[in-house]
């Protein structure tokens, strides 16, 4: 064989993948490998006090199993961003620092689900239908369904006791660990009180555009960017300038980031989503969405959405016309609209930002994938 066809015949390597990227798989890698090692004594300490609590670590590892880890992402780079010259902290204890953040979206995931009667995440049983099938295959006495949902409580607050060893535990410097405090108190305080809000909401409080966005902010908006950046810069031991940069950054990322959220609770494809698409109709998500619509449909489009919107009874053919009034209304087209323009102000304070040229890269790669994902 001549070496021409040697050189022909060998296969076309792909292009290596931009540095901002392998660099956000090597974090996303780091921040399961301290997870697993953290739950794997976490997994030891259960099993000495009693194999029947082999269940719960099971249930918390397959919460905190997936997901894109953009709460570790968006600290990660928050800290690489200001840390300066000098040795400063460890990647290694920041990477365990930052991977906390995952036992608290854990925890929020849970209870959410709870609060939301919610029956999948990310294509498994919610945590409170699962260890209901639990009770009802180990023909356990009483309610299989109370005993799901009081399981599935602790099961989130077992994962926001475990978010505060983490981090404690993490190798940051006593110093740095205080300046994270602030931070983190702050964002576990908002998470929850936006969680508290989005039942007001369901319940008829804090009606219209307004109300949906208020939700969207303390709910998902300040805990998945604002706060992680944040508590990146502090760990990074930055001061208010540093704050006001990833706040000017955060905030509208973070509205475009649930505002996706939204779109694919309702138009996502359950087999990417890992979720149904009628899951959010059913549980009657009071989104943008649905308040933009209901905004813009005349009498018969609020009858649907009256009868139709939370109901259990509902089927397909329902939600398939909460579908198309939602589209018709113009309501999708102008969340889309805001997720462009949320995202295009987040990345032009990107570009402004006083940060390192490797941590702008990564913070703007990750903008586009949080407000472009599928799933």
């Amino acid at each position: 064989m001549t070496a021409g066809a040697q050189q022909r015949e060998t296969p076309l390597l792909p292009p290596a993948p931009p540095p901002a990227a392998a660099e956000i798989d090597r974090v996303r890698a780091a921040v399961w490998a301290a997870l697993s090692d953290f739950l794997e004594v976490q997994r030891e300490t259960l099993a000495a006090m009693d194999e029947s609590l082999l269940p719960v670590i099971d249930e918390v590892c397959a919460v905190a199993d997936g997901g894109k880890r953009l709460r570790p992402l968006f600290a990660y780079w928050g800290w690489r961003g200001v840390r300066g010259e000098g040795p400063g902290e460890s990647d290694e204890a920041v990477l365990r620092a930052v991977a906390a953040l995952e036992f608290v979206h854990a925890s929020a995931l849970v209870h959410d689900d709870v609060m939301d009667g919610a029956l999948t995440r990310r294509g498994r049983p919610a945590t409170h239908v699962g260890f209901a099938s639990r009770h009802g295959d180990g023909a356990l006495a009483g309610d299989g369904d109370a005993f799901g949902v009081a399981a599935a409580i602790l099961v989130g607050d077992l994962a926001l006791v475990w978010s505060d060893e983490l981090l404690r535990c993490s190798g940051i410097s006593p110093a740095a660990l205080a300046r994270a405090r602030a931070v983190w108190d702050t964002m576990r305080t908002e998470v929850t009180a936006g969680q508290y809000l989005d039942l007001l909401r369901a319940a008829g409080g804090l009606p219209g555009a307004q109300g949906a966005l208020t939700v969207a902010r303390y709910k998902s908006a300040g805990y998945t960017v604002q706060r992680p950046l944040q508590l990146g810069a502090a760990i990074a031991g930055a001061g208010e300038r540093a704050a006001e940069t990833y706040t000017a950054i955060g905030l509208p990322l973070g509205e475009a980031f649930q505002l996706r959220d939204d779109v694919l609770g309702v138009f996502g494809d359950p087999s990417v989503t890992g979720k149904s698409a009628d899951d959010d109709l059913r549980e009657g998500k009071q989104t943008l969405l649905v308040a933009l619509a209901e905004e813009a449909a005349d009498d018969a489009g609020r009858r649907l959405l009256a009868e139709a919107l939370g109901n259990p009874a509902a089927g397909p053919a329902e939600f398939d016309a909460l579908r198309a009034l939602i589209e018709c209304t113009g309501a999708r087209a102008q969340v889309e609209e805001r997720i462009a323009e949320r995202t295009a102000l987040a990345r032009t304070a990107i570009a402004e930002a006083p940060l390192a040229a490797d941590a702008r890269a990564a913070l703007d790669a990750l903008a586009v994938a949080a407000t472009t994902r599928t799933a």
